[in-house]
Formats: C-alpha cells, sequence, structure tokens
C-alpha cells in the first residue's frame, strides 16, 4: 500500500519538539570540544537532540574535519575542499572520552573522496586511542561508504569496533537527489561485506523519512536492509537544515513509526529505533545493551 504524500505544514508538529541545549552538562562539554579543537556531528549537522544528549553526557564525535568532499542535499555539514588531515586528533578524541566518562563513544566523519582510505586509517587509530585510554569503553563507527573500498573496509574491522555503522539515508530511488556521489547499491554491499568478514560485529544503518518516499519503499528498502545482514536500524524525520536544503515533503506521525518499528522487529532486526526524533547514533549505548 503507498502513503499518500502531502506538502509539510510550516509549523511543526508537538511530537518535533526537543529540549532547548541549556543545563550544565551541555555548557560543560561544548566548553570540552572547543578546548580540545574537536568537532561533533551533534553541532556540525544541527541535531535537534543536542539539549537532550549532551545533558546525558552523550555524544558523538566528527573526526577528519569539517568539510565534506560531497554535497548531499539533506546535510547541515559544511561542503568544499577538504581540510587537512589531522593526526593528533583520535588522542585528543579519546581524551575527550576519558574526560567525560564515557562508557560507549560514537565517531563519525565528513566524507573524504581525496584521502586513498576514505578516512579509515583515522577511523581506525581513533577506536584504538579510545581502548587505550578508556579501557571497556564500547565504540560505534559511523563511516562512509569509502567509494566501496573493501580494503579500506577492512582497516576499520581490524581495529574492532563494537558497532559498524554505515546510513543508507533514504530508499533507493530518492539517492539522485538525497546522496549525491552515493549509490545504494554500493551502500548495501559493503554493509553486507563487513558482516560478511566479521560476523561477531553488529551492522547498523538508518534512513531518513519524509523526503517523498512511500511506505511501501521504506519497508522494500528495510527488507533489502535485513537480507544484507544489518542487524540493527534506525528511522528518523528528516528535518531542514536552511532553506537551501531539500524540503520536507511530509512529517512522518508517531504511529508510522511504531508500525515501522514492529515491521522491523518482525524481519529479525535485532533492534530498532524509530521515531521523530531518531538520529543514526540516538541511544547507540541503549541499543549495544539489547544485543549483549
Amino acid at each position: 500500500m503507498l502513503v499518500s504524500i502531502e506538502p509539510a505544514r510550516a509549523k511543526r508538529p508537538a511530537w518535533l519538539k526537543a529540549p532547548a541545549p541549556v543545563g550544565d552538562n551541555y555548557r560543560e562539554l561544548k566548553q570540552l570540544v572547543t578546548d580540545l579543537k574537536l568537532h561533533t556531528v551533534c553541532e556540525s549537522a544541527a541535531c535537534p537532540n543536542i539539549g537532550d544528549c549532551w545533558n546525558r553526557r552523550t555524544a558523538t564525535f566528527m573526526i577528519l574535519g569539517n568539510m565534506c568532499t560531497r554535497r548531499c542535499g539533506f546535510c547541515a555539514v559544511q561542503k568544499g575542499a577538504p581540510l587537512e588531515v589531522d593526526y593528533d586528533e583520535p588522542r585528543r578524541v579519546a581524551e575527550a572520552v576519558e574526560r567525560m566518562g564515557l562508557r560507549f563513544a560514537v565517531i563519525t566523519s565528513v566524507n573524504r573522496d581525496d584521502q586513498m582510505d576514505g578516512g579509515a586509517g583515522v577511523f581506525a587509530a581513533t577506536i584504538r586511542a579510545i581502548r587505550e585510554r578508556v579501557p571497556g569503553c564500547g565504540v560505534e563507527v559511523l563511516v562512509p561508504d569509502f567509494q566501496g573500498s573493501r580494503a579500506a573496509m577492512n582497516i576499520v574491522l581490524e581495529a574492532a569496533p563494537d558497532v559498524l555503522n554505515h546510513n543508507t539515508e533514504t530508499v533507493p530511488r530518492l539517492y539522485k537527489q538525497v546522496r549525491l556521489g552515493a549509490r545504494f547499491e554500493r551502500s548495501l554491499e559493503m554493509l553486507a561485506y563487513a558482516k560478511a568478514t566479521r560476523a561477531e560485529i553488529p551492522t547498523k544503518s538508518g534512513l531518513m523519512l519524509g523526503l517523498g518516499e512511500t511506505l511501501e519503499e521504506v519497508r522494500e528498502t528495510m527488507v533489502a536492509l535485513r537480507a544484507h545482514g544489518v542487524d540493527i536500524v534506525t528511522l528518523g524525520q528528516y528535518l531542514r537544515p536552511s532553506v537551501k536544503h531539500l524540503p520536507i515533503v511530509r512529517y512522518v506521525p508517531v504511529e508510522e513509526f511504531a508500525a515501522l518499528k514492529e515491521f522491523g522487529m518482525g524481519l529479525g532486526f535485532r533492534h530498532v529505533e524509530s521515531g521523530p526524533l531518531v538520529r543514526s547514533s540516538f541511544h547507540a549505548d541503549e541499543a549495544v545493551g539489547v544485543l549483549a
């Protein structure tokens, strides 16, 4: 069954309200990130959950700079010529994890198509730096597609992250508008390769809803993800960062997110996080707890 696609209302629904970024923990973490000259996807991608997560002392670190080599139509991260790789960054991320007292850290990056390994070596160095400085801390990595390079994926997998995440972001039909420079089939192949190579590492992917996809397309994409060995899936509402980004076609109701969670669990996903404010790293530590 297809859903009707209606223009989004000017005013956001009540269920999309998020806590304002205030409080002692928020201010402390903001100062820490500034002092260590780090980037977080929370700030760079204008995540609506920054107030909630930072006050819970959780954050997603964004390595390899804050300038992306791709121009995806949904993303608030800056685009342009990439910054020089900072090889001291893994040490500083590990220091931040220690000072924050984290038991679970999420690491992501901009796309670095200018690098031979797509930045995989810095991902691996960051995982190892955290493990050395904070033994027992879990690490999830949200990686790019590395332009389909299995060698790059191997570099990350050899560092043994606790979760390997790569977002497909949307349904195949919308890739040309939403994910410039990416291909749905390539993303699926990279996820399947990761699972085939290191079966013990949970794989994860996520979708944004409200970009013009149909319910049937979302279900078909979830089926494809599960068929390629993905263990965890996240579903959230797309929110337009600015008028220069892709418009919101539809606000997806809470009930539809709940139905998709039930559908996903029926497919055999080990964990499904589904809701309007869900993002790829939302309650990431809890998902791993479910898998333990």
